[in-house]
């Protein structure tokens, strides 16, 4: 009762600051959730292990239809889900089954297999959601020069503001993004276009001070250019659409592995670390923009699952990942003690890690962080 009341109360104010929106984030993170867990239950049906439970959401079942061997169930608190396998019981890591159907009597390698599902789903997703983004078109910066370093190697070529970058080299320029990604410390050619002509232009980047996206100093070959701001529409349609899909599905998850290591080692700080209320929050104000924005930012939360699920904690697939990975190695289980002890301090750190993230979007949406 106590869950459904929350969902209540989380339901009107989520309808008073943001409107219908709302209900749009609700559905995309349902969704989300939906999804990963489709994975574990698909790859655990395959392989012939019984499913229990697959609920949506968490605490007090609102709705259960139970079809064959497994209850169906929309939970209260729509903050997360599960796939409860027979012999498998997170709150309870020392239960085991080991019938012809439990996931005890699996080999590693399958019990991982079942385990990878889940975020591989959700790497899956975000993969068709960047491919329908590609072929409604992503708004990028033009490659329209709009100020000039003094003393940088643009300015000593004679660069000018309003010129368009066409190429680099041999390499065709569509947006901003790819014009850092085609500059090294050699004589390069661009091609620009300015006043309705296309001239060639020699110059040598320099090497210069930028921050990269954790606001690090870093060292890399600059022009010495900034962009005026004007934004191009890029299309992706077949095989285009397929590599964007594949490339940003994968330079999404490695921007989030990357935060997370710079998070450990203390490069970005504890206070930029977000939960539901931000998530919401992003989701809701996107939506109100346009779909392709709203589409944006589900894939990232997509990614951003599949990363999460992935790391090494107990309690997560990344931790069961790393016991069957041990036991695939040694031959042997993990220490029944150990295993249960590792688990509860899993749960731990992902309860700490809630009520941080928690506190920090209290603090930004009060004003609190500047």
């Amino acid at each position: 009762m106590k869950g459904l009341i929350f969902t209540l109360v989380l339901l009107l104010l989520g309808l008073w600051a943001y409107s219908f929106y709302f209900l749009v984030t609700v559905f995309a993170i349902s969704f989300l959730i939906f999804f990963h867990e489709l994975g574990h239950f698909l790859a655990a049906r395959s392989v012939g292990i019984a499913v229990n439970t697959f609920s949506i959401g968490f605490g007090n079942k609102i709705f259960t239809k139970r079809v064959g061997n497994t209850d169906y169930c929309l939970s209260a608190i729509p903050l997360g889900g599960y796939v409860q396998l027979k012999g498998q019981d997170d709150t309870d890591p020392a239960h085991k089954n080991y019938d012809a159907d439990s996931y005890n009597t699996l080999t590693p390698l399958k019990r991982i297999y079942i385990l990878f599902a889940g975020p591989f789903f959700n790497f899956i997703l975000a993969f068709f959601i960047y491919i329908i983004i590609g072929f409604m078109g992503v708004d990028k910066l033009a490659p329209v020069v709009g100020h000039i370093a003094v003393n940088s190697a643009a300015y000593e070529a004679k660069l000018a503001i309003n010129d368009k970058i066409l190429a680099i080299d041999s390499n065709e320029i569509k947006e901003w993004d790819d014009i850092s990604k085609n500059v090294k410390i050699q004589k390069t050619r661009l091609l620009i276009e300015r006043e309705g002509q296309v001239l060639e232009i020699y110059l040598t980047p320099k090497i210069g001070s930028t921050q990269n996206a954790f606001n690090e100093r870093i060292q890399k070959p600059l022009i010495g250019i900034s962009p005026k701001g004007k934004i191009v529409k890029i299309y992706h349609s077949g095989l285009s659409a397929v590599k964007f899909g594949i490339d940003e599905t994968i330079n999404a998850s490695k921007l989030i592995f990357l935060g997370f290591q710079k998070l450990v080692s203390g490069i970005v700080p504890l206070k930029e670390v977000g939960g539901i209320v931000q998530i919401t929050d992003i989701t809701s104000k996107a939506a109100q923009i346009n779909i392709s924005v709203l589409l944006l930012i589900v894939a990232l939360i997509s990614v951003n699952l599949g990363v999460l699920n992935l790391l090494p904690i107990p309690a997560l697939d990344g931790g069961h990942i790393l016991f069957n990975l041990y036991e695939l190695l040694f031959r042997r289980e993990v220490n029944e003690r150990v295993y249960v002890a590792l688990t509860y301090c899993g749960w731990a750190v992902l309860l700490s890690l809630m009520l941080l993230a928690t506190y920090n979007d209290i603090m930004r949406l009060s004003g609190g962080y500047q």
